[in-house]
């Protein structure tokens, strides 16, 4: 088809969509939900911008959710403390923030499938949202225990959802993201409540419909933790408390009674979809994935009401599902109802059995097990026994440290004794094994990260049985103390002990004896937070219009490389930010190909239909350009086109 014909028909007005650049905005997504489900709630209301947006009817909402006459406020039980809507505000309003990789501090930072964010775990929380939205199997932190002598994070409650998002593209010079919170401050309960109030509820969307997250807390704000939990999380969701014997002579400073425990707070994100805590699982009743990259690919024939799901009832469209190195792909539309298919399904992908060994299985009555989306289905030999594990966690039960032992293990591994109060590797080990035996390929996620341990438990665990968990870690770059011996060694932040910690950690597990099925990733690639890579962005896609756009000459910082672009990118589409990048130059232009063809970008210059038809010619899910990056208007106005004539199923988006 001619040019011209492209650019007549495009010529009215139409451009390239335009990717957000800026974390979601939670409070319009729950307005939007509310307005499925009642329309009359929703109606408009003009912002301190003068710009109209959906807003709550929230007396005719309470009056939709009542069986009576709603005229005023009702007495209810809950908790409250000054400063809990402004947390709330906090946790759902957008920032114009990005992760910056850095190579130079990662270890195999091409082929790993771990991550390391450096900066505010908040900022963190909010990047990921999309990206790994219900895909964390474990949540593992251990926040300050605000005890009146430790910090706590400095939150900005006095803003705006707007405000919240301008500001967060602005350098802070100082960098100071922590404050001592003493017993003599008059909001000292109330400033840690909402501290961690916020962090929670973005942490709870990012768990997996059979997730688990362990905090770890002493007596100073156990009673508050619990009812905050109950909270977000909800009451039938709070799986035990475990008591963790931290010492092996009771602590003192107790005027009244001696202390030997602290304890580790667990919550699911939905007790339906959760299975049995335990460590002494014997082989017959082990799952072992159907899953088994680097086979031919191949269809398993699934009949109705053969598999037992671990989801709500829903309906699943044809769809792929493939993620990182697992090839999987739904080929039929699917029901599910009270935990079976409804309807035989089939699925395309790298399979460990055929399909007489899957009809074998079935037939002996033995389980195929799918609990989560994208579709990993686990094959639970018959026979065994989940032996469930109790909540004292003891040496003398579970063989668990203590923090003396903890404290020598990192004095061991780093050659000093850098941090106070670490945990043991083996106790977060231990809770880690005991939600993942059935599901050995998950993500573990620690945003209060520390020394890491975490990081080096996943990789210890992973050594010994065979499995491929990945972690992610989050830590501020925190100062360390000039006068501290870390100073003295070097570090100049936590973050930069933390890293350390999971390189000598990593170099020494594969020293040791390792099993044949590990895959062996103990590298990690480095994301910095940092503002966003867009110059100006004080806005939403919606607030801006085209031609004020064209305007800007550049829309990109200076300082800000390809690759810093290129994760912007991947976050803004919710990819997978481990996926393996692969770099080429097409047509004299730098090109990344992130998983082959999940994602194709070029951010280069003076970009023409030749490059443009090659890269269609490949077919990829997404490609991405720079919205000033083409030769012309008229290749930008074509390039659409030419994708939706060559490649009609890639979506096409420009930054």
């Amino acid at each position: 088809m001619p040019h011209a014909f492209y650019a007549r028909h495009h010529a009215k007005g139409e451009h390239m969509d335009k990717l957000k650049m800026h974390s979601p905005d939670m409070t319009q997504q729950n307005i939007e939900k509310i307005q499925a489900l009642f329309p009359n709630c929703v109606t408009e209301s003009r912002g301190a911008d003068g710009e109209l947006k959906l807003a709550i009817d929230f007396d005719q909402l309470k009056q939709e959710l009542s069986n009576s006459i709603v005229e005023g406020p009702q007495e209810r039980y809950q908790l409250n403390w000054p400063g809990k809507r402004e947390a709330l505000l906090t946790a759902n309003a957008p920032i114009a923030k990005t992760l910056r990789p850095c190579r130079e501090e990662s270890v195999n930072f091409d082929t790993t499938e771990n991550l390391f964010i450096e900066g505010d775990n908040l900022d963190a929380l909010k990047m990921l949202q999309e990206t790994y939205l219900g895909k964390v199997k474990v949540i593992y932190i251990d926040p300050p225990y605000n005890t009146g002598k430790d910090f706590i994070y400095e939150d900005d409650f006095a803003e705006n959802s707007d405000g919240f998002l301008k500001r967060s593209n602005q350098k802070d010079e100082e960098g100071n993201r922590l404050v001592a919170n003493t017993d003599s401050n008059g909001r000292f309960h109330s400033d840690w409540l909402s501290m961690i109030f916020s962090r929670l509820k973005l942490a709870r969307n990012i768990l997996s419909s059979d997730g688990i997250i362990f905090i770890s807390i002493d007596e100073n704000e156990l009673d508050n933790l619990l009812k905050i939990g109950k909270e977000i999380f909800g009451e039938e969701n709070h799986i035990t408390t475990f008591c963790w014997e931290k010492k092996k002579k009771p602590s003192f400073l107790n005027k009244n009674v001696g202390s030997k425990f602290e304890y580790i707070v667990t919550f699911s994100k939905n007790r339906d979809y959760t299975g049995a805590f335990s460590i002494d699982l014997t082989t017959e009743g082990k799952k072992y994935p159907l899953n088994n990259a680097g086979n031919s690919l191949g269809n398993l024939v699934f009949p109705a009401g053969s598999v037992r799901f671990n989801l709500p009832d829903q309906i699943v469209e044809p769809q792929d599902m493939s993620e990182g190195k697992i090839k999987t792909r739904l080929i039929n539309r699917l029901e599910i109802i009270g935990g079976k298919n409804v309807n035989e399904f089939i699925l395309e992908g790298e399979w460990r059995y055929s399909q007489n060994r899957l009809n074998e299985i079935l037939e002996n009555r033995e389980e195929i097990i799918i609990s989560k989306v994208p579709f990993r289905p686990n094959h639970v030999k018959a026979g065994g026994e989940t032996k469930k594990m109790h909540n004292l966690l003891s040496v003398a039960h579970y063989k668990v440290s203590t923090n003396e032992d903890a404290d020598a293990e990192s004095s061991e591994l780093m050659g000093n004794k850098y941090f106070d109060y670490t945990k043991p590797s083996n106790l977060i080990k231990l809770l880690i094994q005991a939600i993942t035996y059935d599901d050995q390929e998950c993500l573990v996620l620690d945003f209060f990260a520390g020394s890491s341990t975490t990081a080096h438990a996943v990789m210890q665990l992973n050594a010994e049985d065979g499995g491929n968990r990945k972690f992610i870690m989050v830590q501020l770059p925190e100062e360390c103390d000039k006068k501290s011996e870390a100073f003295k060694a070097g570090y100049k932040t936590i973050a930069e002990i933390s890293k350390e910690r999971i390189r000598r950690a990593g170099a020494k597990i594969l020293e040791g004896e390792c099993h044949k099925d590990w895959n062996k990733d103990v590298g990690f690639r480095v994301l910095k937070v940092d503002t966003s890579n867009m110059a100006d962005v004080y806005y939403s896609p919606e607030q801006v219009s085209q031609g004020s756009l064209d305007l800007l000459v550049d829309n990109i910082k200076s300082d800000r490389t390809d690759e810093d672009l290129l994760f912007q990118v991947l976050l803004d589409w919710g990819v997978d930010l481990t996926l393996p990048i692969r770099k080429e130059t097409i047509q004299g232009k730098s090109v990344f190909f992130v998983d082959d063809d999940a994602l194709v970008a070029c951010f280069d210059l003076r970009i023409n239909e030749a490059l443009i038809k090659e890269l269609a010619i490949k077919e990829p899910l997404r490609v991405v350009f720079r919205d000033d990056g083409f030769e012309s208007d008229a290749v930008k106005i074509n390039a659409e086109q030419i994708f939706k004539q060559v490649s009609p199923y890639t979506e096409v988006k420009a930054i």
